[in-house]
């Protein structure tokens, strides 16, 4: 198993508690584990009945494990008031208004979330040195995971602005008269170093996700679930990225044979169902099962979580880093 491991699908499918069950596997096995939730609903403390912010918090009654919930809204007002710093600090006063004004139209489209988030998840692999292993309870979108494009396409940008930067330079040198004080050299340029540092973030993402992680996707046995899952996986596919496997979360338990009475009915009629489904999934993807997991009535939080732990079973050893 790679150190990073994700956990994705759709909302309401359960990938919050089958990640939580799975670092505590990882702790389980000896591994010191760091658990990361990006669910603006805050399950994971109501997994483990703790509250937990944006640092890593040791998980009460887990030795090894540790945990961090992210929250949306907050990264991505950090990485707006990030992106105006570094603008401001680079244009003249005359335009920091209209700058401030493209950023907060910015804030408001739909790529804005799964960016910063993005950019967070990138800082979590990054400051994650004291951990053997890193569960992330949700994957990268398709939107974000063309981001991983974006290194060759700013490679191209630097190239063609240091071009004109040094057009700008020779015409600047050859215009100064008087006290004027001709910029002569190109270090140290904002722009060209911004980037730069974007390029070389997306080439780490890149490089780490591509060599380091792996990607499972949690779905129930129901047609929207299933969907979902396909669009995803094509998107992991795309990418390149390394998917484990599926969970199939909350699956109808069977009646006992002798029961009788309308909830036996409905239950046997739903189990079948969800079963044709299942065999539909095993079918379909050209990844495996590697978990059916059963629903459970009347269990929650940790009692879940325990039940979920003796059953899921990705296997835990940490792969060795590529060298």
């Amino acid at each position: 198993m790679d150190r990073f491991v994700f956990f994705g699908g759709k909302g309401g499918v359960g990938k919050t508690t089958v990640a939580s069950a799975y670092g505590v596997q990882s702790a389980r096995d000896g591994l010191e584990t760091l658990l990361v939730s990006t669910d603006p609903a805050h399950s994971t403390a109501d997994v483990f009945g703790q509250p937990f912010d944006d640092d890593p918090t040791p998980v009460e009654g887990y030795d090894g494990l540790s945990a961090m919930e992210l929250d949306p809204e907050a990264e991505v007002d950090r990485h707006m008031r990030d992106i105006k710093a570094a603008m401001s600090d680079q244009v003249s006063p005359a335009i920091v208004n209209e700058i401030d004004r493209q950023i907060e139209l910015a804030h408001r489209t739909p790529g804005a979330y799964e960016a910063a988030l993005f950019d967070r998840f990138i800082d979590v692999m990054r400051e994650s040195d004291d951990y053997d292993r890193v569960v992330f309870d949700t994957s990268p979108t398709g939107g974000t995971l063309r981001l991983l494009a974006l290194p060759d396409l700013l490679q191209s940008w630097v190239d063609r602005l240091r071009e004109k930067r040094r057009e700008s330079v020779d015409l600047f040198e050859k215009a100064a008269i008087g006290d004027s004080d001709p910029r002569t050299t190109m270090t140290g340029d904002p722009i060209v170093q911004r980037l730069t540092e974007r390029k070389e973030t997306f080439e780490f993402a890149g490089r780490v996700l591509a060599e380091q992680a792996q990607f499972f996707l949690v779905l129930n046995p129901d047609d929207l679930s299933i969907a979902e899952s396909r669009r995803a996986l094509d998107d992991l596919e795309d990418a390149d990225l390394s998917v484990g496997g599926l969970v199939v979360n909350k699956v109808a338990p069977a009646p006992e044979a002798g029961e009788r009475g309308t909830g036996a009915t409905y239950l046997r009629e739903r189990h079948r169902a969800e079963q044709a489904r299942l065999d539909r999934i095993h079918a379909e993807f050209d990844r495996p099962v590697v978990a059916v997991l059963e629903q459970r009535a009347g269990v929650d939080g940790t009692d879940l979580l325990a039940a979920l732990v003796d059953e899921l079973d990705l296997g835990t050893p940490v792969d060795p880093s590529p060298t």
